[in-house]
């Protein structure tokens, strides 16, 4: 249900919203918007007006109420009198772009977003969105945290926020959970993109069936494509907003009849403080190029003063609705300088991108790497650069300024960007503009098509939308297929997980979990242990883990682990039970939650003298020296106990040591691992020491389906399971009696799917196990120590009397 739910309810809800904030933009306007217009327009009222409410801890919570209000005021005194019928072609354009950035995470059968692994930026939006919707900026009231150090590395220094505002609204309004609204919150921005630019289009193309293909294709280049498929949210956004600017500006210049006033101006002013509500003062840069040229040709056709006061009323209005980013903007600028001007700030990106990709055609899965066929990717580039040319000629010659004026913002907005910013910041201005280059090309090529009196010229430009088509879709057909989702199910547990212990902080990951910590778990003061954190949660030897590093509960010093009240482990056979303090509270398929109970009066953990931790990375259980046991004894005092978790040894099954597909290969750093880079299968024996019921676990991570055969009969199918290195994968469980059975990996099959091809996972060692870590602690008097001698064990403590 959450699949449906998200991805209808969020369009519908924002969809009404936008409409009718827009219709009230018309008729404080006192001029008719054309009807395609309307919704983008509305949506930049909606990010204009919440960004003024989210302003002040006190208001931010009425956020939501004042967008609603507008909405209904716009239906009250828009609809009467104003009835206009929808076109079909631009509904059409729309509601096809809509569908074509939801297909990768609708296609998987889960509601998810995109992006995992590869960047963790949507676990800080999601974060950003959660807390300006009820507290604004402030940070009152959070406890050292995580999420609370990601907050204050934003909000504090001025982030804009703009972008995730109409989010923030929809998660109100639905009540589902911003994760899950994400990608489709993402593809809306897209459609009313697409329909601003059927409005631009209209000025050249004039056949609806022919301005509808141009601005569905004008929407999706393959850098905004795939930026989308990394949670691009604030480039997807300036990109909708800058159409609009533009959109929004053409029929201010194009009506020479009418007399210039502020009332004239205040659509366009509204696009330009939303533009600098999602992009900071750095939108300027964006917005500046076309409103100059607007300016110039208002100069030209009406004179100097009839121009001049118009003017710097847009200026004050503009200003005024901007107020918000405009107070904020030192603080942002001077905190980001590092990042937005540094020569070696590549971010997420392997080497700076190519000034091509602003293009639009990059038919690769990666967009940070070159298409393997260079070759046709020129051709294709050729072809739109020649249509672009003639898209300029055309939309010169007929005056259509929407589209020169949006060509204009971009183009010099790009410039400036890659000029004066890192390569981080190159690729985000490309991905901003690039629908500006892809529509003047598709102008181009249409209008030759629509226009000349020649067949064998219109037939030239039909090959020309034919092959920018398909360079295009092509593109977006393999970013499709290497997208890495995020899994929903795994999600899900953590969402449940931080309802429960909502205000039972502090709470501790061990794992490197971003979206854990700075979302989920907002509310229960969560600190990743590889994450950035406030309290320092060292290993033993006073080692503190790196980025993306992955710890036992056991490889923790005891001090640092005992002042967190609550643990989310991930769960596996391979884990260690958290010491005795600490109890089960609940267990998933992925998740396990332990809290320690609040003793007064009496710090946590003051009777465990000592934690002896045993075992290894692999098998979490030894059978430890005798005269350790017997030493920990002493140690607790002849009144004192021992306490300890007893497990059987876990079968291991090192991969790379038995016969795999010659296609596949060995991991350099993992000699238990193999990187499955093609379909194939693993036939295996396993020797159980004893019957019983045994869950099986896949070290690793992988995007095919992945089938395990136990004896004949399938134990387990899973797909699209990514994690960060060091985690594993439950396979299903099976009761087996003591002795050989055969076991079947089978990898492959993937299909049409998407995720199902691009960079391979490690995966291995296959771990067979009675037990995990929710095992039983067992306490034995010091005097009856030597009991434990022999047995295989988790941990001992030393525990007082």
């Amino acid at each position: 249900m959450t699949l449906v739910a998200c991805w209808i309810l969020l369009p519908l809800v924002l969809g009404a919203l936008a409409l009718g904030c827009g219709l009230l933009l018309e008729t404080i306007a006192g001029r008719r918007l054309p009807g395609v217009l309307l919704a983008p327009a509305g949506l930049a009222v909606i990010v204009v007006a919440a960004q003024f409410a989210v302003a002040n801890d006190h208001t931010a919570e009425f956020a939501t109420p004042l967008v609603i209000a507008l909405a209904v005021a716009g239906f009250a005194l828009g609809v009467p009198g104003r009835a206009r019928s929808v076109d079909p072609w631009a509904l059409g354009a729309a509601v096809g772009v809509y569908a074509i950035f939801a297909a990768p995470v609708v296609l998987s059968g889960e509601a998810t977003f995109a992006g995992y692994i590869k960047l963790d930026d949507t676990a800080t939006w999601l974060a950003i969105t959660d807390r300006v919707m009820d507290h604004g900026r402030s940070l009152d009231g959070l406890g050292p945290s995580t999420y609370e150090v990601t907050l204050q590395s934003y909000l504090s220094n001025g982030y804009p926020v703009g972008s995730f505002l109409p989010l923030g609204i929809a998660h109100t309004l639905t009540g589902e959970d911003s994760a899950w609204l994400f990608q489709p919150y993402i593809s809306f921005l897209a459609a009313m993109m697409a329909l601003a630019l059927y409005a631009l289009a209209g000025s050249v193309v004039r056949t609806p069936w022919l301005r509808a293909v141009v601005a569905f294709l004008a929407a999706q280049p393959a850098i905004l494509f795939g930026y989308s498929l990394w949670g691009g949210v604030k480039e997807i956004a300036g990109a909708w907003i800058l159409v609009t600017v533009a959109a929004l500006l053409a029929p201010v210049v194009l009506s020479v009849k009418d007399r210039l006033e502020l009332r004239t101006l205040i659509a366009p002013a509204v696009g330009c403080a939303a533009t600098l509500a999602i992009l900071s003062v750095a939108g300027a840069a964006w917005v500046a190029p076309s409103l100059l040229l607007a300016l110039g040709i208002l100069i030209v056709t009406r004179g100097v003063r009839e121009v001049v006061l118009p003017v710097l009323m847009f200026t004050v209005l503009g200003a005024i609705l901007s107020i918000p980013p405009l107070l904020y903007a030192s603080a942002f600028l001077d905190v980001g300088n590092q990042v937005l001007r540094s020569d070696s700030e590549l971010g997420n990106l392997i080497e700076p991108l190519r000034g091509l990709q602003v293009l639009g055609i990059w038919p690769v899965g990666d967009f940070r790497f070159d298409p393997t066929n260079l070759d046709a990717t020129y051709v294709l580039l050729g072809i739109l650069m020649v249509a672009g040319v003639a898209g300029l000629v055309f939309a010169s010659l007929k005056r259509a300024w929407g589209p020169l004026l949006y060509f204009a913002g971009a183009a010099v907005g790009v410039l400036v960007a890659t000029q004066l910013g890192s390569p981080w910041v190159d690729g985000k201005a490309m991905t901003t503009a690039s629908p500006a280059f892809v529509l003047l090309g598709l102008l181009g090529a249409a209008a030759i098509l629509e226009r000349s009196p020649s067949l064998e010229v219109r037939l030239v430009g039909g090959v020309a939308v034919a092959a920018i088509a398909g360079g295009l879709l092509w593109s977006n057909a393999l970013a499709y297929r290497e997208v890495t989702l995020a899994p929903h199910d795994r999600f899900a547990e953590l969402e449940d997980i931080g309802h429960q212990i909502a205000g039972q902080g502090p709470t501790l990951m061990t794992d490197y979990e971003p979206y854990g910590v700075r979302h989920f778990l907002r509310d229960a003061e969560p600190e990743g242990a590889s994450e950035f954190r406030r309290r320092q949660i060292p290993l033993k030897g006073g080692r503190i883990l790196d980025k993306l590093e992955v710890a036992d509960i056991d490889e923790f010093q005891l001090s640092s682990i005992l002042v967190y009240r609550s643990l989310v482990l991930r769960r596996s056979a391979t884990a260690s039970r958290p010491p005795s303090v600490y109890r089960l509270v609940s267990s998933s398929r992925n998740y396990e939650l332990w809290q320690r109970s609040e003793i007064a009066a009496e710090p946590p953990g003051k009777a465990i003298i000592q934690h002896l931790p045993l075992g290894n990375t692999v098998e979490p259980t030894v059978v430890p020296r005798c005269r350790d046991v017997l030493r920990l004894a002493r140690r607790a005092g002849p009144q004192g106990r021992l306490a300890t978790v007893e497990r059987p040894a876990a079968v291991v099954i090192d991969l790379a040591s038995i016969p795999f597909p010659p296609s596949w290969r060995t991991v350099a750093l993992s000699q238990s691992a193999l990187l499955p880079v093609t379909d194939g299968s693993i036939d295996n024996q396993v020797d159980l020491p004893r019957g019983g019921h045994y869950g099986f676990w896949m070290g690793g991570a992988f995007r095919r389906n992945l089938e395990l055969i136990v004896d004949g009969q399938r134990v387990s199918s899973e797909r699209q399971q990514l994690s960060h290195a060091g985690h594993y994968v439950p396979m299903g469980d099976a009761r087996l009696s003591k002795g050989v059975h055969g076991l079947v990996l089978k990898y492959g099959d993937g299909g049409l799917r998407p995720g199902t091809r691009g960079e391979a996972f490690p995966i291995g060692p296959l771990v067979v196990s009675l037990t995990t870590a929710d095992s039983p602690v067992r306490y034995v008097p010091s005097s009856d120590a030597s009991s434990l001698c022999g047995k295989r064990l988790d941990w001992i403590e030393a525990l007082r009397s």
